[in-house]
């Protein structure tokens, strides 16, 4: 296969046993622990993921991305097979934690071996949105098998042994077809790239812009699952297709999205709309009663991801459209928002369940988006 399709196949399963375990990890460690407790375990691993993430890009020209990408692909399997046959308060803590805190190791590496086959910067956007597009259509299916295998109870640990068995296709298309590694990372120090970052209003903007959206993929699909299966009552089984239904944005969108601000509107406006979209339906799931219709809670959620969509495929090509494979250190910064998000997002919904109740949690997380990111996206550069 060519590099690029082995990429996008491999983010396929990155993205199966990615996705299962988001939607899973806060009410399979809230079996044990409370609510804000299980957002600190993830927070915990977060903070493992900052303080490594630094470091990324003198180890990758060390070893080099695919060597690392094996490597970390290997440890998530150890990790969720661990979570599925050892059930308990600290181990699910600490293994729990390390999935967490391996996940954002993995998108870096892929990222880097992507853009090491981009030779035009005129298709980044496609590229990148075929790429996301693989992620999405495994997405999608995560949240089916995950509504499946709890169908008569909620055995979490059947969940985690299917997200072990999908981590074995990305170890082995990795192992066995050599990729491009791009030209040698030129090196400088992370500060340094920081403060070049921030000089330039554009790469800083959009890289705020992208820390949101992970911001709100953590708040999501973490925490709606819970609401929805605990407060409002609905089953593993109905919750597997209205996430699926839910999910279909991002398969459907992204790609013609990218083109669209390849060729003919830009970035800008359609991150403006997607904000607004993604920040006012993630608030209205405070609304949700036991006597709302799945169908109308199915709208809600789906234009929320049309909106989350939308700001994905906007802030990935528009970033990518600045930097090559060969500014390592930019993307480290980029990429290091995942593990920054997964720190800061846990802390503040455990910070407001603390002193207020799920539906505030909603109000406020959606309000912020929406605000932050409109105002965000006005200091983009638009490409158009």
């Amino acid at each position: 296969m060519r590099p690029r399709v082995v990429l996008s196949v491999g983010n396929f399963f990155f993205a199966l046993f990615s996705t299962a375990l988001s939607y899973i990890i806060i009410p399979y460690l809230s079996s044990f622990m409370s609510e804000v407790s299980a957002g600190l375990v993830i927070a915990a691993g977060a903070l493992v993921s900052c303080v490594i993430f630094p470091f990324l890009p003198r180890i990758v020209a060390r070893f080099g991305a695919q060597q690392l990408a094996i490597f970390i692909s290997i440890l998530q399997l150890f990790s969720l097979l661990a979570l599925a046959a050892l059930p308990g308060v600290i181990t699910a803590s600490v293994f729990a934690a390390i999935a967490i805190a391996l996940g954002p190791f993995l998108a870096y590496e892929l990222d880097l071996l992507l853009e090491a086959t981009v030779a035009e910067e005129g298709t980044t956007a496609r590229v990148r949105t075929v790429f996301l597009t693989a992620w999405n259509v495994a997405a999608l299916a995560a949240p089916l098998l995950t509504g499946a295998l709890l169908a008569s109870k909620d055995a979490y640990n059947f969940v985690f042994l299917a997200a072990a068995i999908a981590t074995l296709p990305l170890i082995t298309l990795l192992a066995v077809r050599k990729l491009p590694q791009g030209q040698p990372p030129l090196l400088s120090h992370i500060e340094d790239t920081a403060r070049c970052m921030a000089r330039d209003r554009d790469l800083s903007a959009i890289t705020f812009a992208h820390f949101l959206l992970y911001l709100f993929f953590v708040w999501a699909p973490f925490y709606t699952p819970l609401y929805l299966h605990e407060i409002i009552g609905i089953s593993w089984t109905d919750l597997g297709w209205i996430f699926a239904i839910m999910l279909i944005p991002y398969v459907i969108i992204e790609y013609p999205a990218g083109v669209l601000a390849d060729k003919v509107v830009g970035d800008k406006e359609m991150l403006f709309i997607g904000f607004l979209l993604a920040g006012v339906s993630i608030g209205s799931i405070s609304l949700f009663t036991p006597s709302t219709p799945l169908l109308v809670i199915l709208a809600v959620l789906v234009v929320s991801r049309i909106g989350a969509a939308l700001i994905e495929s906007m802030t990935e090509g528009h970033f990518f459209r600045r930097v090559s494979e060969k500014d390592v250190n930019s993307i480290s910064v980029f990429r290091g928002i995942w593990p920054v998000a997964n720190l800061v997002a846990p802390i503040i919904a455990s910070g407001i369940l603390l002193f207020g109740s799920q539906q505030l949690f909603f109000v406020l997380i959606g309000g912020f988006i929406a605000i932050a990111g409109s105002i965000t996206t006005l200091l983009i550069k638009d490409f158009r």
